[in-house]
């Protein structure tokens, strides 16, 4: 797979395609995204959450609605699943090679679009891609507690984050490769900090709650 012909012919397309908005191709980009994780295989299964998230869209209506617009206009084939335990699959459409065949845009005028074309790539720029790609996993715990140590959090969170990945073959949400263990940690502090935060203020709002009292009382009564 040459990613890099790919992406200059489709966004050459999306240069000549009137149906599209900024949705539609910021949800293209984060299927590639998930697309070129996965190692460009024919098909690959997706998360709505994960890819709503990527492609920065809050609605559920828009994202179902741009992912049906790009399947009809063939830059993806999209496999719904009806199983909430089974991911939608995905199949992207090959860009950059001599092969076309015409749509209608909302002009009238016709746009060129590659489908299913064999894309030529040298061995050496796939081994490149390879290594690229490759999930940058720690060596052993004691590297997860020195990046922790480094980073001035306690080692008992180092120990957390390495079990819990460990456990879960080191992946995000149980499907995708973690292809940079540092960024994942960081955002493992981001969480605790989050949650030590509003731990904090649960607290203090119970705290104060306690020292209210709704009764009137006399103190003037014997006790």
């Amino acid at each position: 797979m040459n990613y890099i012909k790919h992406l200059n012919a489709v966004f050459q397309q999306f240069s000549m395609d009137s149906r599209l908005n900024p949705t539609h191709i910021s949800l293209y980009v984060a299927l590639f995204q998930f697309w070129n994780i996965h190692r460009f295989p024919e098909v690959f299964y997706i998360n709505r959450e994960e890819v709503m998230a990527m492609a920065k869209i809050g609605s559920k209506a828009t994202y179902h609605r741009c992912l049906k617009n790009l399947n009809d206009w063939k830059y993806i084939y999209y496999m719904p699943s009806h199983n909430p335990y089974k991911g939608s699959q995905i199949k992207m459409l090959k860009f950059g090679t001599s092969g076309d065949t015409s749509s209608g845009t909302t002009t009238g005028s016709s746009i060129k679009q590659v489908v299913g074309q064999a894309l030529v790539s040298n061995t050496n720029s796939n081994k490149q891609i390879e290594n690229k790609n490759k999930p940058k996993l720690p060596k052993n715990e004691n590297e997860v507690l020195d990046f922790f140590k480094k980073k001035k959090w306690p080692s008992i969170e180092g120990r957390k984050f390495f079990n819990h990945y460990t456990s879960i073959g080191w992946k995000v949400g149980g499907k995708i490769k973690i292809v940079d263990w540092q960024a994942s940690a960081k955002n493992w502090m981001l969480k605790a900090a989050e949650i030590k935060k509003e731990q904090t203020e649960k607290e203090l709002s119970q705290n104060r709650d306690n020292l209210k009292t709704t009764k009137v009382k006399d103190y003037g009564q014997p006790l």
